[in-house]
């Protein structure tokens, strides 16, 4: 720098610059705020982003990428990802991100379904999706499970969810006819719950078994000794009032049913716990055989039967004067292979609980009574309820005038003697009649007839005949000339009276003669048998008048 350069007295040097110092602009504050953002929102979703999990499904039908969302309640709790083929492309793998707020609910319990639009029996679900599209519904689950990241997707909604208060029960049943999964339970026609499933045995053989959920606060109704009964379908029936249809409900009638009742203690003598979670159950074909499981005392009956038992079933009522009093447990037909004799022998149980009270009911003396009732006269027999179904049962019915007959012990079986009963005992009381009217000699009493009528005229115009006819004449002609000279005197009366008499009594005797030689049952003899009657009686008065008026001559005139 020179001297001149330094000289700020110099007027040739130009004046120093000025620096001016850097200022904050208006217009950072855009960018700066929308970084501030950008990590918020970054920040934000790292916290509020849970863990990711997939869910395996036989098919993605309804569900999109981005889109399809996890709810529980109808709050969403995450949003499908990505869906790709399983590797053995059977089924489809579903990458589902879920919110932070639900990793603490997922555990190795948790369940996932799709809900989308379903038709079960009478109940239609799902009709929500239509307009907002398919989702997956997520139920947490018990708690105290472990945590998973995999799961596997249900392909229809359960029966019950985790948060839904009640308990689980178990049905035994040979076969589950109607009954699915979804299937209402009812107490007193009140839905209470739902079938969740069955499970078949292994090998197929033995009993299914139906896992079924009871809601609170009815699942405390439910004892130990409660008894379950099929309800699917419609139950037609004929009885004292006609036809009768019986239906549960539409529901029951779709997708099948079961139904419970509690017992009277008053009634069956018995009281029961409250039956815990899990407990199993026997379900019963219908409330009728529910309720014949309810009385405990039974008497093991037997009959043997040589007629139709066409309609008679296990389960068949046994009847005394119409009242039920057991059941029928076994119907079998018995040959014998040396004798050729073949029979039907129809096992019962007699249910004493039905007519008599707990306090009254003996089991030693329930066989002496049976005992006693035989040698009354009682009889087993099949009698027809229905001509129009079919149906038939065992009627213990009294006979009058029945062959003497004891009841037997098979072992611990009583037998009753058993007689043809129902439409096989009208035939055979029909066959007996038949029997007795086919012995009875109809030719030869025809042949007597066509006689009798051959001979007629010659019976009739036989001299007899005609002496008869003239005497009985020449007696009216007595008679009447009596009557007309009555009034002229006693002597002359006197004197025709025994000559009246005389004629009288050999009409009567000549009838006889002809009545005697005239057989048969006809009309004509019936009349000559009255007509000699007839004279005898005559005969008789005018003896009576004619001695009367001997010894008594004045009563003409003054009486008796």
């Amino acid at each position: 720098m020179t001297s001149e350069q330094n000289n700020p007295g110099n007027p040739d040097t130009p004046p120093a610059a000025k620096v001016a110092k850097t200022r904050f602009s208006i217009i950072w504050v855009i960018p700066i705020i929308s970084v501030m953002i950008a990590v918020f929102l970054l920040w934000r979703s790292l916290y509020d982003r849970g863990p990711e999990i997939i869910i395996t499904f036989d098919t993605a039908d309804g569900l999109t990428s981005g889109q399809t969302q996890v709810k529980n309640k109808a709050v969403t709790l995450g949003t499908v990802d990505s869906i790709t083929l399983s590797k053995d492309m059977r089924h489809v793998d579903v990458r589902v991100q879920m919110n932070a707020s639900a990793s603490g609910l997922l555990s190795d319990k948790s369940r996932f379904w799709v809900v989308r639009p379903r038709i079960n029996g009478a109940s239609v679900t799902g009709l929500e999706t239509l307009l907002s599209g398919a989702y997956i519904a997520f139920d947490p689950g018990m708690a105290g499970g472990g945590k998973a990241t995999h799961f596997t997707g249900l392909e229809s909604p359960p029966g019950m969810q985790s948060d839904q208060p009640g308990r689980t029960y178990s049905l035994v049943t040979p076969s589950i006819g109607s009954i699915g999964p979804g299937a209402p339970v009812f107490f007193r026609d009140v839905d209470v719950g739902e079938v969740l499933g069955y499970t078949l045995p292994p090998g197929g053989i033995g009993p299914v078994l139906i896992q079924f959920f009871v809601r609170e606060p009815y699942d405390h109704y439910l004892r130990t000794n409660t008894r379950f009964w099929n309800v699917s379908g419609v139950k037609v029936g004929f009885g004292a009032g006609g036809l009768k249809v019986q239906m549960q409900s539409i529901q029951a009638l779709f997708s099948g049913g079961i139904a419970f009742s509690l017992n009277n203690p008053s009634t069956t003598g018995e009281t029961a716990e409250e039956a815990p979670a899990d407990t199993i159950f026997q379900l019963y074909d219908d409330k009728d055989r529910a309720d014949d499981a309810s009385y405990h005392e039974r008497l093991e009956t037997a009959t043997y039967l040589s007629s139709s038992v066409s309609g008679l079933a296990i389960g068949s009522s046994v009847t005394m004067f119409g009242i039920q009093v057991g059941s029928v447990t076994a119907v079998k037909l018995e040959i014998d292979q040396k004798t050729g004799h073949a029979q039907v022998r129809v096992n019962m149980d007699i249910q004493p609980e039905r007519v008599l009270s707990p306090s009254e009911i003996h089991h030693d003396s329930m066989v002496p009574l049976m005992q006693a009732l035989v040698a009354n006269g009682l009889r087993a027999s099949a009698s027809s309820l229905s001509m129009l179904t079919g149906e038939t049962n065992i009627s213990l019915d009294f006979v009058k005038k029945a062959p003497p007959a004891t009841a037997t012990m098979e072992g611990n079986t009583l037998i009753i003697p058993g007689q043809a009963g129902g439409m096989s005992g009208i035939m055979q009381s029909l066959s007996t009649v038949s029997d007795k009217l086919a012995a009875m000699p109809f030719e030869q009493i025809g042949d007597n007839a066509n006689h009798l009528l051959a001979h007629a005229d010659q019976k009739i115009n036989s001299p007899e005949v005609k002496e008869s006819l003239v005497q009985l004449r020449d007696s009216l002609r007595s008679l009447h000339s009596l009557l007309d000279n009555t009034s002229q005197g006693m002597k002359p009366l006197m004197k025709r009276l025994p000559e009246m008499s005389d004629q009288l009594d050999n009409t009567l005797k000549n009838a006889n003669k002809l009545l005697s030689s005239y057989g048969g049952d006809t009309d004509f003899h019936r009349s000559l048998q009255a007509m000699v009657v007839q004279l005898g009686d005559t005969a008789r008065s005018l003896r009576f008048l004619s001695e009367f008026m001997t010894n008594h001559p004045s009563a003409l005139v003054t009486g008796r």
